[in-house]
C-alpha cells in the first residue's frame, strides 16, 4: 500500500505543480484548441486555450510509477511486490503514451492547420489498431517467471488472457489468442474514443476518469492481497491475474495525476487535456480492464463513457435513416448545453453518473467475492 500511496502523491504534485509550466509554453507556442464552427456558439470564448495538457498527466504517471517502484524496495515482501519493471507494466504504460502519441499527432496537426480537424479517422483508427495490436500480442505471449525460494514457478501469468472476462476470467469462453489479441483492438478503440468524446466540456472527462481509474486500483490492490500468487495466502478463492500491485499502482497515479491536472482543468478551464490525453488515458482504461481480467465489468465503470458514445451511435443511425436527429447535438453533453443546462451544473451531474457507475461496478466486484468466500 506505501508504494501505491507514494505513487499517488508523487503523481499528483507533479501534475498539479507542472500543469502552469505547461500551460505558459503552449501559451506562448501558439498551440491553442481550433473551436468547431458548428459546434456551442458558447464554446467560441474558449478559442486559444491551449491544449495538449494530457501531456503533462501522461509523464506524471511514469515519473511516479519509478518513485512508486523505489518505495518497493522498503517492502518486506519484496518477492511477491516485483521490485524490477514488469511486463505488466511495460503494457500499461506503453498503451497510455502510444495511444497518447496517436493523439499528441492530431492535436499537432489541428494546432498546425488552425482547424479542428487534425489526424483523418483512417489516420486514428489506424492508430488505435496498431496500439492495441502490439500491447495486446506483448499481453498474452509473455507470462510471469516469478518463483518461489525454492525456484518453483508461482506465477505463470500473462498481462492478458484468452479467455472473456466479466469479474474474472470466463473458462467457458475461450477465444484463442488471436481472438483475445483482437476483442483487445476493439477494447482499446471503444475506451479511446469514449473518453475522447467524453472530453467536450471543462473538467469533464478529467473527472470521469479520475473516479474509473481509483476504481481498477481498488480492484487491483484487492486482487493483490487475494493473490493465488501469494505464498502467504492460504484461502482457497483467490485472483488469478499477473502483478496485480503493478495495476494498482500505476492506475492510482494516473488517477493522481488528474486530480493534479483537473485543478487547472476545471470550469473555466486554462488547458485542455487535447486528443493526447483522452486517447492515453483511454488506452490505460482498456489496459486495466484486461490486465485485472474484468473486460465485461468495463461498460459498467466506464458507464458515462459508453452513454455518450451511445448518443453519437444513436444520432448517426437516426440521422442517416430517417433524417431525423434524436438530440439537440451530440455527444450528448452538448444537447444539454443546447437545451440551457450551464456547463457546470452538466459537469456535476454526469459525475454523479460516473460515480454511480463506479459503484455499481465495484458493488459487483465486491459482491462475487462474498458469495464465493461465505
Amino acid at each position: 500500500m506505501r508504494a501505491v500511496i507514494v505513487a499517488v502523491g508523487v503523481a499528483f504534485l507533479i501534475s498539479l505543480f507542472c500543469t502552469p509550466i505547461a500551460i505558459k509554453v503552449f501559451t506562448r507556442l501558439k498551440a491553442g484548441q481550433p473551436i468547431r464552427a458548428e459546434g456551442p456558439a458558447m464554446h467560441q470564448g474558449k478559442k486559444g486555450t491551449p491544449t495538449m495538457g494530457g501531456v503533462v498527466f501522461i509523464l506524471a504517471t511514469v515519473i511516479a510509477y519509478v518513485a512508486g517502484h523505489l518505495a518497493l524496495t522498503t517492502l518486506p515482501d519484496k518477492q511477491i511486490a516485483q521490485v524490477e519493471p514488469t511486463i505488466t507494466a511495460l503494457v500499461l504504460l506503453g498503451l497510455m503514451v502510444f495511444s497518447g502519441a496517436v493523439g499528441f499527432i492530431d492535436d499537432f496537426l489541428k494546432v498546425r492547420k488552425r482547424h479542428s480537424g487534425g489526424l483523418n479517422k483512417r489516420g486514428k483508427l489506424l492508430g488505435q489498431i496498431l496500439v492495441g495490436a502490439v500491447f495486446g500480442v506483448i499481453a498474452l505471449y509473455f507470462p510471469s517467471t516469478m518463483t518461489d525460494a525454492q525456484g518453483q514457478a508461482t506465477n505463470t501469468e500473462t498481462v492478458g488472457s484468452t479467455t472473456l472476462s466479466f469479474i474474472r476470467d470466463i473458462p467457458a469462453l475461450d477465444l484463442t489468442k488471436v481472438g483475445a489479441v483482437v476483442l483487445f483492438i476493439f477494447v482499446v478503440m471503444a475506451a479511446t474514443n469514449g473518453v475522447n468524446l467524453t472530453d467536450g466540456l471543462d473538467g469533464l472527462a478529467t473527472g470521469a476518469s479520475v473516479m474509473v481509474l481509483a476504481a481498477y486500483a481498488l480492484i487491483a490492490f484487492w486482487q493483490y492481497r487475494h493473490w493465488c500468487a501469494d505464498p502467504d495466502y492460504t484461502q482457497a478463492y483467490c485472483y488469478t491475474v499477473r502483478d496485480p500491485l503493478e495495476i494498482a499502482l500505476i492506475a492510482g497515479a494516473a488517477a493522481g495525476a488528474c486530480v493534479g491536472f483537473l485543478w487547472w482543468n476545471t470550469s473555466p478551464a486554462r488547458i485542455f487535456m487535447g486528443d493526447t490525453g483522452a486517447l492515453g488515458l483511454g488506452g490505460l482504461i482498456a489496459g486495466m480492464a484486461m490486465s485485472t481480467r474484468t473486460i465485461l465489468l468495463l461498460p459498467i465503470i466506464g458507464g458515462l463513457f459508453v452513454i455518450i458514445t451511445m448518443s453519437v451511435v444513436i444520432q448517426i443511425i437516426s440521422f442517416r435513416t430517417t433524417g431525423k436527429r434524436v438530440f439537440r447535438m451530440s455527444p450528448l453533453q452538448h444537447h444539454f448545453e443546447l437545451a440551457g443546462w450551464s456547463e457546470v451544473n452538466i459537469v456535476v451531474r454526469f459525475w454523479i453518473i460516473a460515480g454511480i457507475g463506479v459503484a455499481i461496478a465495484l458493488g459487483l466486484f465486491y459482491s462475487e467475492f462474498l458469495a464465493n468466500v461465505t
